[in-house]
């Protein structure tokens, strides 16, 4: 114990109890980080945690006559760094509601398996309003109730858009001005409180992650990477093939299906808000991953890209770059996997299979993309160093929801009526993902800079081919197209609505009636000669 002595403490049988040890005499410390390499021999087999915290008390320093006072935090960020709890977390934001009233407000999406609600704070200059071409992004935090940084970063990140707003910071204010932003901070309330009235010392690495059901979160949404590449195997022509908007699996939603609450309301969520862009907020290490999270064949590991890997990948970079700690060459590996080899960015499905991500699930059934973002090697840091975090944080969470202006965006209207087209399928050609337009045909598609052919086709109206140049602008390239109806479908809605056809539609319908009249009279004419034909060689 005095710096060359090894102190031994017996451990639990159960791996996921912590022990609470004492040193033989008193000793003032902060934290002790371990290598198990240094221990016995079986100490380099399996995962095993790499810290011991030591619990001590504050003495006053003797060589300063001023009594000791707490230290400063490690933030200029007037922010409240400490854990909050249910109840203080409804507390904190409606704090921030009161604070900014104009571009902020509560919602629920749903409640937990207990009946705890689950909070979203909406951030915009018109809250509770879609509006035309404003791109949707949301932050979700909290799926392992154990992982908790990102639910405290989170409650840092809309006190600070608040804060900065309000004294006129022009990041933040265009940020607010020209994004609808969704911030979920506690996704498992559950499994939070059952890790906060243990603390941080002794929660272990599995207390709080599943639901109060005993549901992991991460692999409860549906699995609709194995119904693709089923499909591929199956379907010979490649053109019947789908690659976007899969429905769900009827199985999946039946009440009876192991789903969580939690999870049906983050999907009801995914499905009436059209977000672009996301990022699922994790503990326990340092790096960013992105899909497919899930391997094709059940492989432990194995890369696995979408269509879209380009873009994932600068997607985890602007993230991964600009994360203080990330961003660290000389710093110390998590655990077993040293991340810096990859430049702290990775193929989810190159890491583990995960089947049934939130990450896959999103792109697969929505438009929006998704990483996640393992925030730091502790799930449940100590408060002393939220405000810490925070900066290594705060300009990573600003700069990847800025990447939700990237690529093109536009309007697809009718021509005729300029009313936006919902449902209309955005072809970029070489990219075997197509997104669709919402209810007031606006869209967004991320892309890297660079020059897209996209076609955009609507049932009911002819296709539309035009070039569209992304710049390595922070604002998207405006893409709009009009679409001209098929003369049937544009007959139908004028006489549908009582409206009087225009003398070129006139004309066409005569047409179409006369096409049809000489194809009947044809086929009658045909039918008849037959029978007369038969009558002949009777008689």
């Amino acid at each position: 114990m005095n710096g060359t002595e090894e102190a031994i403490f017996e451990g639990n049988q159960d791996a996921e109890t912590p022990v609470l040890a004492l040193f033989n005499t008193s000793t003032v410390a902060r934290y002790i980080r371990i290598n198990p390499q240094t221990w016995y021999q079986n100490g380099t087999q399996g995962d095993i945690c790499l810290r011991a915290e030591v619990l001590g008390c504050a003495l006053p320093d003797p060589n300063n006559i001023y009594a000791w006072k707490m230290e400063p935090t490690e933030s200029k960020d007037k922010l409240d760094f400490r854990h909050h709890n249910y109840k203080e977390m409804r507390k904190l934001m409606k704090s921030v509601n009161e604070a900014c009233p104009d571009i902020t407000r509560i919602y629920s999406i749903g409640k937990s398996y207990t009946g705890l609600k689950l909070y979203v704070m909406e951030i915009s200059d018109n809250p509770g309003k879609h509006e035309l071409g404003e791109p949707e992004f949301r932050y979700v935090a909290g799926m392992h109730g154990n992982e908790v940084l990102g639910r405290e970063l989170l409650f840092n990140l809309m006190e600070y858009i608040c804060q900065e707003y309000k004294q006129g910071d022009q990041r933040i204010v265009h940020l607010v001005k020209e994004t609808r932003i969704h911030l979920l901070p506690s996704m498992n309330p559950d499994g939070y409180e059952m890790a906060f009235k243990k603390g941080s010392e002794l929660v272990g690495w599995a207390l709080g992650r599943y639901s109060f059901e005993g549901i992991d979160m991460n692999h409860n949404f549906a699995d609709l990477n194995s119904v693709m590449w089923k499909a591929i195997e199956l379907e010979t022509d490649r053109s019947k093939l789908i690659n976007h908007y899969f429905p769900i699996p009827e199985q999946y939603t039946s009440e009876e299906a192991f789903v969580a609450s939690e999870t049906r309301a983050v999907i009801s969520w995914m499905q009436n808000i059209p977000f672009v862009l996301g990022a699922n907020l994790h503990g326990g290490e340092l790096v960013v991953t992105y899909p497919y999270d899930m391997t094709r064949d059940w492989a432990p590991r194995e890369h696995t890209p979408t269509p879209d890997e380009s873009f994932f990948r600068w997607l985890a970079t602007a993230y991964a770059s600009t994360n203080q700690v990330m961003s660290n060459p000389d710093r110390r590996p998590c655990h077993n996997k040293d991340f810096l080899r990859y430049n702290n960015i990775i193929n989810g499905a190159d890491w583990h299979n995960v089947p049934g991500s939130m990450n896959d699930f999103s792109y697969l059934h929505t438009n929006c993309f998704e990483v996640t973002v393992e925030l730091s090697c502790d799930k449940f840091p100590h408060a002393s160093e939220l405000p810490t975090e925070w900066e290594n944080n705060r300009e990573s969470l600003l700069v990847y929801m800025e990447q939700v202006h990237r690529g093109i965006k536009g309007v697809i209207r009718d021509k005729d009526t300029e009313a936006g087209i919902p449902d209309a399928i955005i072809k970029v050609d070489d990219i075997d993902h197509h997104i669709r337009s919402v209810a007031d045909g606006d869209y967004w598609r991320l892309l890297n800079p660079g020059e897209y052919q996209v076609t955009v086709t609507a049932e009911g109206y002819f296709p539309s081919r035009r070039t569209c140049q992304v710049m390595y602008d922070h604002y998207p390239t405006i893409c709009d197209f009009r679409l001209s109806k098929v003369p049937k479908q544009r007959i139908k809605d004028i006489l549908a609505n009582g409206g009087k056809l225009p003398k070129d539609l006139q004309l066409r319908l005569r047409q179409l009636r006369m096409r049809k009249l000489r194809v009947t009279t044809k086929a009658i004419n045909q039918r008849r000669a037959a029978a007369a034909a038969k009558r002949a060689k009777r008689v």
